[in-house]
């Protein structure tokens, strides 16, 4: 029997999030939609990471509309797959179960088959309820361990380190960690595990490793999952495939390279010469990569490196010779572990598909992409473009001081303007960690969870004011509030609990995104009642409103559903609006501002640094 090959398609969610910011219109993927139901991907990462919150903010579309109307043209076809961080679901908050449970409820009801849970602190615990209300919902749990490498530090800070009496972390993400991470997580009832390199830095020899490894000592599934931002992608999936991984990750062709994953075609082919079925429709591939070549030049304000990979139609088509060659050598290369020449010859498959050369302030730094973009901008911005090398030098430094996580979104963010901001206090003469953001301050204190490596208690004591670790406790969560809006016939601002689950993760977004939606309805039922009313005659000249509010009242209201019993709702006693279905008696009155569209300048502010959304919506994976 031919082995097997699980084939995740990653176009729908971080394909154009890591090429075009994630700026895909529901019109855009409908399009791709029926080629897709034909394809028979084992699984499709359509769902959350940013997409939920840049759909919203810059496209004005209801997250769980593009979820359902994915699931509703595809099927099933492919597992549909949704990214969530842990405790934190689409957010930066810890919530609590009780928010939780609805979300994995109401994600899997939706549609998702497979929620792929992370935690950017590799924190198990901040893991564990999303993983056991997603099973009891009926999904499967795909545990994600977070990719990252040590922290280089200089002879001399080691010297210093070593004076101070200062112990430096010894190789702290070796095989040896990401394995314990992942017999942890099987443990609390994970079905797959996947190694999540979300900035692309595993190379050919680790990956080889890592997966034999996994392979070893776990009795799931094992998925890779990286980038090709440095030039490793390819190679490294290749040798995931060679030592024998269950799952890849890719993106159709013309997605494919850059920020983003390794291509489908370039997989198949290397799966095609060692003997692996991937059961994926080959003609069905081509048709989605023709309509997705169109959408690119649609999507060309938010490309970065517009270099367009050529057609390849593996149904129809076949490689030149030459290029035959190199995946032949490639997999001879890979299998008789000669890492360094295998990862040449897949960089020259790269450049023949016309990848974006590798990035090699990436690779060399062995930060992210996003990270280091969001550095240099700071730096410009403050006319310090010249202290880019010291920004370098320090980012270690603070990752150590604050226990060493992942430079994985949010905490590569966090890390990165922190270092900023001590170089800036540097050229001020003052000492480091003079100005320190809100986020650094939480991830010291443990509100974030618990790091890989402990933060010394001194210097919690300095960033928080306490020498405890406190992780965050979400006792002291308040829901957040759904008010009645008179100037939109008197509804709730969320009409159900998906609404309600918006409000709880994107508090201020999804109060102007909800309150828009409701006017809009409003308005388009008074109209529909003025002009139902005018046919019939019953409208006096002049007087039109008993008419439109009522309308209005029984349009709005047959779409609030119920809340009861979700684990997330709250009832606001009294007051007009307490019960969506009433009779209500408020007309917004033709000069109200209530009673038009929101001003593109209105918001609600949440608490955050100003920047902090810009960088997480542009970053997020």
């Amino acid at each position: 029997m031919q082995k097997q090959l699980k084939i995740r398609d990653l176009t729908l969610r971080d394909g154009q999030q890591s090429q075009f910011a994630t700026r895909m219109s529901q019109d855009q993927v409908n399009r791709v939609l029926p080629d897709y139901s034909d394809a028979h991907f084992y699984a499709m990462e359509v769902w959350g990471g940013a997409v939920p919150d840049a759909i919203m903010r810059f496209l004005g579309e209801n997250p769980w509309d593009r979820l359902e109307s994915i699931k509703a043209g595809i099927g099933d076809s492919s597992r549909l797959t949704a990214l969530s961080r842990g405790r934190n679901l689409f957010g930066y908050t810890p919530y609590p179960d009780s928010v939780i449970k609805g979300f994995c409820q109401n994600a899997i009801r939706s549609g998702i088959s497979i929620m792929r849970i992370f935690d950017a602190l590799n924190d198990v615990d901040n893991m564990k309820s999303s993983i056991a209300y997603v099973k009891e919902a009926g999904g499967l749990a795909d545990c994600a361990v977070c990719y990252t490498v040590d922290p280089k530090f200089s002879l001399g800070e080691k010297l210093k380190a070593f004076t101070q009496g200062k112990k430096l972390p010894d190789r702290l993400f070796g095989i040896d960690y990401f394995v314990r991470k992942a017999k942890e997580l099987e443990a609390l009832g994970a079905d797959m595990i996947t190694i999540k390199d979300m900035a692309g830095l595993i190379d050919p020899a680790t990956s080889a490793r890592l997966i034999k490894a996994l392979k070893n000592e776990v009795s799931i599934p094992v998925d890779l999952h990286t980038h090709c931002t440095p030039g490793y992608g390819v190679a490294s999936l290749l040798a995931a495939m060679v030592n024998g991984v269950d799952i890849i990750d890719t993106v159709m062709l013309s997605f494919s390279g850059g920020p983003a994953a390794p291509a489908y075609e370039i997989m198949q082919i290397f799966a095609d010469r060692l003997g692996l079925e991937t059961g994926v429709d080959r003609a069905a591939v081509a048709r989605i990569d023709g309509i997705l070549r169109a959408e690119r030049l649609e999507l060309a304000n938010f490309d970065q490196y517009k270099k367009i990979p050529p057609v390849l139609d593996l149904s129809a088509d076949s490689i030149p010779a030459q290029l035959g060659s190199l995946f032949d050598d490639a997999i001879e290369l890979t299998v008789t572990k000669k890492y360094s020449q295998a990862l040449e010859v897949c960089r020259k498959i790269e450049a023949a598909f016309n990848y974006p050369e590798p990035d090699m302030i990436v690779q060399k730094a062995q930060i992210p992409g996003g990270m280091y973009t969001n550095m240099m901008s700071q730096l410009k911005e403050l006319n310090l473009e010249q202290q880019k090398n010291e920004v370098m030098r320090v980012v270690p430094l603070v990752r150590l001081d604050c226990g060493v996580p992942p430079l994985v979104t949010p905490t590569s963010q966090i890390v990165g303007v922190q270092a900023v901001n001590n170089v800036v206090s540097a050229s001020k003469g003052e000492p480091p960690y003079s100005n320190v953001s809100k986020n650094f301050e939480e991830l010291v204190k443990g509100s974030y969870g618990k790091t890989p490596w402990p933060v010394d208690p001194e210097f919690r004591l300095k960033i928080c004011g306490t020498k405890e670790e406190t992780p965050y406790d979400t006792s002291n969560y308040k829901k957040q509030n759904n008010p009645v809006l008179p100037e939109a016939g008197g509804v709730h601002l969320a009409l159900n609990e998906k609404e309600e689950l918006l409000l709880e993760l994107f508090p201020a977004l999804a109060e102007r995104f909800l309150k828009g939606k409701r006017m809009e309805e409003w308005k388009n039922a008074s109209a529909g009642a003025a002009v139902e009313a005018s046919a019939a005659g019953s409208v006096p000249a002049g007087d039109g409103q008993p008419a439109l509010k009522a309308a209005g009242q029984a349009g709005l209201a047959g779409q609030a559903g119920t809340n009861a019993g979700n684990g997330v709702n709250g009832t606001k006693e009294g007051g007009p609006g307490a019960n969506p279905g009433e009779s209500f008696s408020y007309v917004a009155p033709a000069f109200s501002s209530c009673a038009g569209p929101l001003s593109s300048e209105y918001g609600v502010e949440d608490g955050l640094d100003p920047d902090f959304w810009d960088n997480a919506i542009d970053n997020a994976e």
